[in-house]
């Protein structure tokens, strides 16, 4: 052990701890200052920064023997509190900076720095900052983050009042529309919001401290698990395995269509006779420290019979490839799609047919807050599991079969969460601490490393394509083919589902009389599939959106007419045959029309004999639901103080659950004249929430906004009198008139039938992108200089959050466009292996333009947002590179060497 005499926070501190541990180690469980978070572990992201001496580092991997006696360290919690914000904090709220919030304690301790030692910097100067001192972000797409500091510094030198950056109220008291900070706010910009790591420092004395033992193969079946010297390591309580689990040991993956092969219950808690895929849990180590826990989970033994691991559908699909699941064929779920007449006489006789195929592969979601949860039982006997799920109704029923639990005896919380993007939307380690908590009748507490959160969380499941276009001379879309397959892992979970999302987004936008194709979903051995923002419409659009510029580029025509030619109107039906609710594309892309003029001169203008320059564009669509008939409840209650509580599961991925439930009731309950303050929330909590379905396919502000708008409008009508105004809480008691509603909605549509036929969605996006990029002739690389996006999500329902929004998307588009992959598990199991983008990687000239047209089923004329900005903008990147230097990516990631290949073809 060591000794250090060290001031944190302007206060002295007497530091005793083991020379190896970290300095963030010691801040957070020594000293409690858990705005130090732990993302990566390995000092790639930033959201553990402190100051030490005046000078930036992460504590993450700091030793502790490296300070010396009288080293200064300076926090987040030395910089602001909630009852007194720095500017740059207050500037954060301004521009909604913190989303999911789990790295703005790192980005404000490293901007603090920055204006200390430059009071007046420009925007590069930021970007070079935040790029130099590894501040990564996932949700933000960085843009709000400059914008911030840029506003800080200037109150900090007196040329801008703090009080500017506050939001004022209008004097018609709506927050609708407007930036209302998310009430989650000032919490995270201080430090104070507890994530789950946070929780779990502050778990009470006896909880258990879990460490896996998972498989370091793909595919093998198991001969043994040898526990005996596990279980006679030091701190050891238990040692859990498949014999442990008193259900059936497994999570049923809950089987959409009945024509799917499988049953469902394909994917074990804990791997009993085969292990399906690298990182797959084996055993549980329960231990009293998490440093005890983890070596012992080193002394399980665990025999194993290597089998061949089938790492790609192509792989998995081929004649002499084994039942991964025996009994199961590798290929087990199929869907077609047909609509209006066939199109093989059609391109038989078209003018024009354009034909390509397309990849879209396994990208990560890389949230920097890795996965995290606890479980316990309660007072009550019942077993309560906290984790950053987004659906936890729907998990509840996914793991409580497998555990031998009865749903009615379980709890399900979300805890604060650190980005998710999707991937929560599977059931990750919730069943493992279920288990754990139940073999030992003891609280535990699990914290994936990063390590384990790339390797052992859903990937987005690769889409390999085939897809044809038959045109007319002047350019008018006649018929479409489509082929399509779906590497959707080991687990079947949601694979069904996912591949009916290429019958309905391959050609989405367009009015495509004829359409046939079909798609597979197919089991491998590489990650388990799970959502992705976009679900499906990444894949399915970046193939229907290269093969527009291409049919463009055969016909002679600029792409963005082709596309005006015949994109939605009057009489126009969606792949499903479905009615667009609105017709807002032709002004979508009318209002686009200049900005794409301007872009193409400037390219024009810019390029140079070594670096081209060009300008792509691509159109996105996406439906707001879980298709067909989906569901939601909420309760809305009044209080005899006079404020009203809003009861939802409206979970939160860092989106804003917490602003989409405030503006959306406030919005209900704005007869009453109540103000923002006074509406609580109480979110994501089964105990007490009714269920409002999980958060996915931007689902969330549509169907549990109706939900939250009926409810309002329940309790707004029980309190109001015959004269107008309205009862008091204790005149509803008197008048024995309910204060508690139950608001309900059920989206009025229809699922899609065999063909790929039905109206799935009540509501859909639309958006225009449009790619500014330069590619160096030299070496491939491709920069994007420039997005811009003019979108359609309806009303916006708040400022900040839907612009965050996109951003973020747009982000990680370009990500999925240039950098990222997850296909070689060691490669790409850390950060900046798997091309996470930083800030120079990402634009800073990110332009958004909105055409706001009411959804007639949308809560006050609101959509969805989230997905949006992912449909396809990564297919705009690459339609640019192709602008600019006549290179045709149709596999992604566009990586330099990709684009170098085409280049030297070309020659």
């Amino acid at each position: 052990m060591i000794k250090r005499m060290i001031h944190v926070n302007g206060a002295p501190r007497m530091a005793i701890a083991a020379p190896e541990t970290t300095l963030a180690t010691y801040l957070r469980e020594s000293l409690g200052l858990t705005s130090v978070k732990v993302g990566c572990g390995q000092g790639h992201c930033g959201s553990c920064n402190v100051i030490v001496n005046g000078k930036l580092i992460r504590s993450c991997s700091y030793k502790m023997s490296r300070l010396n006696d009288s080293d200064s360290i300076t926090t987040l919690e030395g910089i602001g509190t909630p009852d007194n914000l720095h500017p740059i904090q207050v500037a954060w709220l301004a521009h909604g900076a913190a989303q999911c919030g789990f790295c703005s304690p790192g980005f404000i301790v490293s901007t603090k720095l920055l204006l200390d030692t430059n009071p007046k910097p420009s925007r590069d100067d930021v970007r070079d900052w935040f790029q130099k001192h590894r501040n990564a972000c996932r949700c933000t797409g960085y843009k709000p983050l400059v914008d911030a500091v840029m506003d800080a510094a200037a109150v900090l030198r007196g040329e801008k009042k703090l009080d500017d950056l506050y939001f004022q109220i209008p004097a018609d008291g709506k927050i609708w529309g407007t930036k209302y900070p998310r009430p989650s706010a000032v919490a995270k910009v201080t430090g104070t919001l507890d994530f789950g790591a946070d929780l779990g420092i502050k778990m009470p004395e006896g909880t258990l401290r879990l460490a896996l033992v998972q498989a370091e193969v793909s595919h093998a079946r198991i001969l043994g698990i040898d526990t005996s010297e596990a279980e006679k390591m030091p701190g050891v309580v238990k040692v859990v395995t498949h014999k442990d689990i008193k259900g059936k040991n497994r999570i049923t993956g809950l089987i959409t269509f009945p024509t799917n092969k499988g049953d469902g219950w394909d994917r074990p808690i804990l791997c009993d006779e085969k292990v399906f895929q690298f990182g797959d849990a084996i055993a549980i180590v329960c231990a009293d420290t998490e440093c005890h826990a983890k070596a012992a989970a080193a002394k399980v033994k665990v025999d194993l019979e290597i089998l061949p691991a089938y790492m790609s559908a192509p792989e998995a699909m081929a004649e002499d490839a084994m039942e991964i699941h025996p009994g199961t064929p590798n290929v087990y779920f199929e869907q077609k799609i047909a609509k209006g007449e066939d199109s093989a006489p059609i391109f038989k006789k078209a003018d024009v047919v354009v034909e390509d195929d397309f990849y879209v592969g396994r990208q990560p979601h890389m949230p920097i807050e890795p996965d995290v949860g606890f479980a316990f039982f309660n007072e009550e006997g019942k077993l309560c599991i906290h984790s950053k799920s987004i659906g936890l109704h729907l998990h509840m029923y996914m793991i409580a079969p497998g555990l031998g639990m009865d749903p009615e005896n379980m709890i399900m919380v979300q805890n604060p969460t650190g980005g998710t993007f999707g991937y929560k939307f599977s059931p990750t380690m919730e069943a493992l601490v279920g288990a754990a908590a139940i073999a030992t009748g003891q609280p535990v507490y699990l914290n994936y490393t990063w390590f384990q959160q790339q390797t052992y969380t859903g990937k987005r499941s690769p889409f390999f394509m085939n897809v044809r276009f038959a045109a007319t001379k002047d350019g008018m879309l006649q018929a479409m083919e489509s082929d399509w397959t779906v590497d959707h892992g080991p687990y079947s979970e949601f694979g069904d589902l996912l591949t009916l999302r290429g019958a309905q987004f391959i050609g989405a936008g367009y009015n495509i009389p004829s359409i046939r194709g079909i798609g597979r979903t197919v089991c491998t051995n590489h990650a388990w599939g799970s959502a992705f923002r976009g679900y499906g419409s990444p894949q399915s659009e970046f193939a229907s959106e290269v093969l527009m510029d291409e049919l463009a580029d055969k016909l002679g025509m600029d792409p963005l007419e082709l596309r005006y030619k015949n994109v939605y109107r009057e009489g126009s039906t969606t792949p499903t045959g479905q009615t667009p609710e609105v017709l807002s594309l032709p002004e979508v892309l009318d209002k686009a029309r200049p900005m794409y003029k301007a872009a193409k001169e400037h390219a024009a203008k810019a390029s140079t004999a070594e670096v081209k320059r060009g300008v792509g564009i691509s159109l996105g669509v996406y439906g707001c639901g879980l298709d067909g008939p989906d569901t939601a409840e909420v309760y809305v209650e009044l209080n005899p103080d006079a404020t009203v509580t809003v009861y939802a599961t409206w979970h939160d991925h860092g989106q804003g659950a917490d602003i989409g439930t405030l503006a959306t009731a406030h919005e209900g309950l704005r007869p009453l004249g109540i103000r923002p303050e006074n509406i609580k929330l109480v979110l994501n909590d089964t105990a007490v929430c009714p269920n409002a379905g999980p958060a996915g396919g931007s689902r969330s502000q549509v169907v549990v906004g109706r939900a939250i708008k009926a409810g309002c409008e329940l309790l707004v009508g029980g309190m109001r009198k015959k004269d107008g105004t309205f009862r008091t809480y204790d005149e509803m008691k008197a008048e024995n008139i309910a204060v508690k509603y139950s608001g309900k909605w059920s989206a009025p549509c229809t699922d899609c039938n065999a063909d790929g036929q039905g109206n799935p969605f009540a509501a859909y996006m639309y958006g225009l992108f449009i790619a500014e990029v330069a590619v160096e002739l030299a070496t491939g690389k491709t920069t994007v200089e420039k997005i811009s996006m003019v979108g359609d999500v309806g009303e916006i329902a708040n400022k900040l959050a839907v612009d965050g929004q996109l951003y973020g998307g747009l982000a990680q588009a370009i990500g999925l466009a240039l950098y990222e992959d997850f296909e070689d598990i060691k490669k790409h199991s850390t950060m900046p292996g798997a091309g996470f983008p930083y800030i120079k990687q990402i634009p800073d000239d990110i332009v958004l333009e909105y055409v706001e047209t009411p959804r007639p089923e949308g809560p006050f004329g609101a959509s969805g947002v989230g997905e949006l900005p992912l449909t396809c903008p990564h297919a705009a990147v690459v339609n640019g590179i192709y602008n600019a230097c006549g290179v045709r990516i149709t596999k992604l990631p566009a990586l330099p060497e990709k684009v170098l290949a085409g280049l030297k073809a070309k020659k």
